[in-house]
């Protein structure tokens, strides 16, 4: 059991420093939104982390088919938080791209809820990025939920994301940003994060 975390933790650690280098060599080639939030620094040391711990947890209590998705969300979870605060981009390769292989799996499964676990907070989120044409909610953050979600599960993903918008709230009042945009997907990545090993182990 200690071997078995011991090496998940050193995989999703590898994960976490590949989609680190992902979010670093996709941010640095392109600019930031002008409507976007300030550019800040990603703490990639402590997200590679993050990954180490997730790896523990699902390679000890979770399926192979388990660990390998979810090493590939983990890539997709820290190049989403580098890219979002450097420059306010959540680029569609690291959201459409581990949710379309949730999906796919999902249907040789013949598992069609993740499509409802997915589509629920899709439609939420989306609903808000219309009303505030982008400015309060962006796409990219609604692609990104959808993934959560498709991960999760409903009941799983909705908590998490009322928790993640919750902590976005708090810590901007905190920090005296009261108005204006905040890198809001590095939230939603640590909420969904988070879940994970909790979802592993219930």
């Amino acid at each position: 059991m200690i071997a078995a975390a011991l090496l998940g933790a050193l995989f999703f650690a590898a994960a976490g420093y590949v989609g680190a280098i992902l979010g670093l060599w996709y941010a640095e080639r392109i600019e930031a939104l002008p409507d976007g939030p300030p550019p800040g620094k990603a703490p990639a040391g402590v997200l590679i982390a993050a990954c180490a711990i997730i790896g523990a947890v699902v390679t000890t209590h979770g399926s192979q088919a388990q660990v390998l998705l979810v090493a590939v969300v983990c890539v997709a979870l820290v190049a989403i938080w580098i890219t979002d605060t450097m420059r306010g981009v959540v680029p569609d390769a690291f959201t459409l791209g581990p949710l379309g292989l949730i999906l796919l799996l999902a249907v040789w499964q013949h598992d069609w809820v993740v499509f409802f676990s997915a589509g629920v907070p899709f439609v939420v989120f989306a609903t808000a990025a219309i009303l505030s044409r982008g400015r309060g909610m962006g796409w990219g953050d609604v692609k990104l939920v959808a993934l959560g979600g498709a991960l999760l599960g409903i009941q799983t993903g909705v908590l998490a994301f009322a928790l993640a918008c919750l902590a976005a709230v708090i810590l901007s009042y905190a920090r005296g940003r009261r108005t204006g945009p905040i890198a809001f997907a590095p939230y939603l990545a640590a909420a969904i994060g988070l879940a994970i090993p909790l979802g592993i182990l219930r």
